[in-house]
């Protein structure tokens, strides 16, 4: 039996936060992005959060910000196109909407932004302008943090700000569950989430009756039955707690038991895994789904005794869990660690884990690779060092690279199999991060 972890964020941060509505000065919050994942937040904070303010909302197109408000019940919104605009109705307790996030991070009276776009190239610009504007930032982009997680905390460190993941999504929750295991004494060695399907293969096609139900963009609903979410997810984890990969794409696999018997069934070898400094996994299937685990080992004999007392096994592995993740429910609890206690919820350290580019189908040369959840390619994670050593071309740069021969399918694409657009922001933060961090 296993030991079930809770998030025992919200512990103290309720009582600031009722503090702050009872003295109103809430926390003001910057929103980037008016996707699905922003219907809910924007409904929970306007109605079931005291204590913070979502102040902006910035979005390409700003009718589904507005929607978004409306759909709260805020039906007086306004449209800003200055800074001063924004410091205004920010002051005078306006709801506001904006189509140019610059903006957002510009004005006085926010603190903090919040990124829910999912987008690389995009996210990159965010957060330097964020940092730059001294603005904090928690996000849900582990697109963008999986590949430049790194660098962006050395800037984030150098311009005195807090950028972090959020609690909710997978990699935040396993974060908590880690401190927490690390907090009573074991030592984590598996940092593992759970799946009810993979299929490398699966495109935008197959998944567009899913998005359709659950009024998803169909591109990161692909991502998520493809496997390139949930890598990018695990890679995250392993550059916050330096734990690797035991193989490229992880151990994954169906496993229909529970996760406590990951403990018993020979998976995993704790003397590896010592080797490895710990390593990321998922199973797919496994109970509680869609939950996340850490799987941890201590050599005090004291605590051995006590554990198989509390009912979690003779070891020497142990299991924990959450059995949920509540995506955009938690995201307040990170808004408040982040500004009332500098308190980050995921920062990547060193890069140890990145997400390669594998073909999805057989690929020509001349065809140029999509984005996330596309048609041409499917991420997996690989080890830090292999992917430099064997020059691999990272999933989040690929879209827009035009292939100069043909790939088989299933096979890594790498750098010189590819001609990369013009200069991005992203390949230049990527060069930096490669410097600082050398293999």
């Amino acid at each position: 039996m296993a030991a079930t972890g809770e998030n025992h964020s919200m512990i103290i941060v309720d009582k600031e936060l009722r503090k702050l509505e009872e003295q109103q000065i809430p926390i003001k919050v910057g929103l980037v992005g008016a996707g699905a994942m922003a219907e809910g937040l924007v409904n929970l904070m306007v109605n079931s959060v005291p204590g913070m303010r979502l102040a902006a909302i910035s979005n390409r197109t700003v009718e589904k910000a507005v929607d978004c408000y409306n759909k709260a019940g805020i039906e007086q919104v306004q449209e800003a196109e200055t800074c001063s605009a924004i410091e205004e109705a920010v002051a005078d307790n306006r709801r506001v909407v904006t189509s140019d996030f610059n903006l957002l991070c510009e004005a006085d009276g926010i603190d903090v932004v919040i990124d829910l776009t999912g987008a690389v190239e995009f996210g990159a610009g965010l957060a330097l302008k964020s940092f730059d504007c001294g603005k904090h930032l928690v996000s849900m982009n582990a697109e963008l943090d999986s590949m430049l997680g790194s660098v962006l905390q050395k800037k984030a460190g150098k311009a005195g700000v807090v950028y972090t993941l959020s609690d909710g999504d997978q990699p935040g929750v396993e974060m908590n569950l880690w401190r927490f295991v690390k907090g009573i004494g074991v030592e984590p060695l598996v940092c593992g989430n759970i799946k009810g399907l993979q299929d490398e293969y699966r495109t935008p096609t197959t998944q567009a009756g899913f998005a359709e139900q659950w009024k998803q963009n169909v591109n990161m609903v692909t991502s998520f039955a493809d496997g390139t979410k949930i890598s990018m997810e695990q890679a995250c984890v392993a550059n916050a707690t330096g734990m690797q990969v035991e193989m490229r794409g992880m151990r994954g696999g169906d496993f229909t038991g529970h996760v406590d018997e990951l403990c018993q069934n020979g998976r995993y070898d704790v003397d590896r895994l010592r080797e490895l400094g710990g390593v990321v996994d998922y199973v797919v299937k496994a109970r509680p789904s869609p939950g996340v685990f850490v799987v941890g080992t201590t050599s005090d004999p004291m605590h051995q005794r006590y554990l198989k007392l509390y009912k979690l096994g003779d070891g020497p592995l142990y299991s924990f869990y959450a059995p949920y993740h509540l995506c955009y429910f938690e995201l307040p609890f990170s808004i408040a660690r982040t500004v009332l206690f500098q308190d980050a919820v995921l920062q990547a350290q060193r890069p140890m884990v990145d997400v390669i580019c594998m073909a999805k189908r057989d690929l020509k040369a001349g065809e140029a690779l999509d984005g996330l959840g596309g048609y041409t390619h499917y991420g997996q994670c690989e080890n830090y060092p292999v992917v430099r050593s064997e020059g691999l071309l990272l999933q989040g740069l690929a879209e827009g690279c035009v292939l100069v021969r043909d790939i088989p399918k299933d096979a890594a694409i790498k750098l010189d199999d590819v001609v990369l657009p013009d200069e991005r922001l992203s390949d230049r933060l990527r060069k930096e991060q490669d410097q600082l961090f050398p293999v």
